[in-house]
């Protein structure tokens, strides 16, 4: 692997790992990754679940379902096509999405605090870079 991207990874979990909120749900990956991609994605529904996570349809409406449960999600039908369900995020699943994959921004404000302002620059630069770009891949 190249060392550049090593580099960058192994960065990444760094600040993740000092930086992260303290989780409150016990939640598994599988339950995050379907927020975010609700979050990031437009009308998904079940199927784009179901693809996105490789797992049967089934399956994923029963990660769905227990989601529902939750208040994590909430599901309406497509007004084009009655028969497509389409899912969003609840108030509380945006919370619960946001102490489970963003930082915390106590802690990041702390270690920007300790940067001049060419170094903020360059750190918002280079990550909005990656941002743009890692949306490409998609």
């Amino acid at each position: 692997m190249n060392s550049t991207v090593s580099l960058i990874n192994e960065y990444w979990t760094d600040i993740y790992f000092h930086l992260h909120y303290l989780h409150k749900e016990k939640i598994s990956h599988q339950v995050v990754r379907i927020l975010q991609l609700v979050d990031k994605q437009k009308e998904v529904g079940v199927s784009e679940i179901a693809s996105y996570i490789q797992v049967s349809h089934n399956t994923a409406s029963e990660h769905v379902k227990r989601m529902i449960e939750k208040k994590y999600l909430i599901k309406t039908r497509d007004p084009l096509d009655e028969r497509k369900v389409i899912l969003w995020l609840t108030d509380f699943g945006k919370e619960v999405l946001h102490r489970n994959t963003s930082l915390d921004e106590e802690k990041l404000a702390q270690v920007l605090n300790q940067l001049d302002n060419n170094e903020k620059n360059i750190v918002e630069q280079a990550l909005k870079i990656l941002s743009e770009r890692a949306k490409q891949c998609m």
